[in-house]
């Protein structure tokens, strides 16, 4: 049975190969040459994708996805369609589904809205729910940089907490939309923010996320 995480990596792979590694990405300063790279050591060079998180090894993570990112472009396609090595933690299908499922969405989106005739994308209720309870479970640590109060709603009245403060700011959207607001893509996310003028603004520039 295909996962969540199966499918997004599987379109993301299917979609840096279509759009070449010159492309541009929602990624500042990344083209999808350098998206790809990061994929690929942040699943198989545990030593440097540490860096993602811990402030201090972030310039050995990024001299690691600049020597992936000089490897051939259909090399580096074909280490995220196959996937992690069987011995990375990755390759254990409920780590793959709880870490990747997000992210693979939210890189294929980082591809796909940079392009300029890129279209919207049906998402089916099971994917939403899917990235919602993800949602929920790191709306937190995703919003704690926000420097108002943040409460993601989807359209249905459910809501999240992302980050405690006033003025607060109401975000709705779908499920999708709202998990590309919290990972830093307000910009590109298509849904509508409540609140204070000020305090939207002051939301939407944050740097939220990771």
């Amino acid at each position: 049975m295909t996962t969540h995480a199966q499918r997004e990596r599987l379109l993301l792979a299917d979609l840096l190969e279509s759009t070449g590694p010159d492309a541009p990405t929602l990624c500042d300063g990344w083209r999808t040459r350098d998206l790809a790279a990061h994929v690929v050591v942040r699943e198989r060079r545990g030593d440097a994708a540490a860096g993602i998180v811990v402030p201090r090894l972030a310039e050995r993570l990024e001299r690691v996805r600049g020597e992936y990112a000089q490897r051939p472009y259909a090399e580096l396609i074909r280490l995220i369609r196959t996937g992690p090595p069987r011995l990375s933690p990755f390759a254990l299908k409920q780590l793959d589904e709880a870490s990747n499922t997000v992210e693979f969405y939210v890189h294929t989106e980082d591809v796909r809205r940079a392009q300029p005739d890129w279209t919207p994308r049906e998402i089916d209720p099971v994917f939403a729910d899917a990235l919602w309870s993800r949602l929920e479970r790191a709306a937190r640590v995703l919003g704690r940089r926000a420097p108002v109060g943040l409460v993601l709603r989807r359209p249905d009245g459910q809501t999240v907490v992302a980050h405690r403060g006033s003025p607060v700011v109401t975000v709705t959207g779908e499920p999708s939309e709202l998990t590309l607001y919290a990972f830093g893509r307000q910009s590109a996310a298509d849904v509508t923010a409540e609140g204070d003028k000020a305090a939207v603004a002051a939301a939407e520039s944050a740097p939220l996320g990771i």
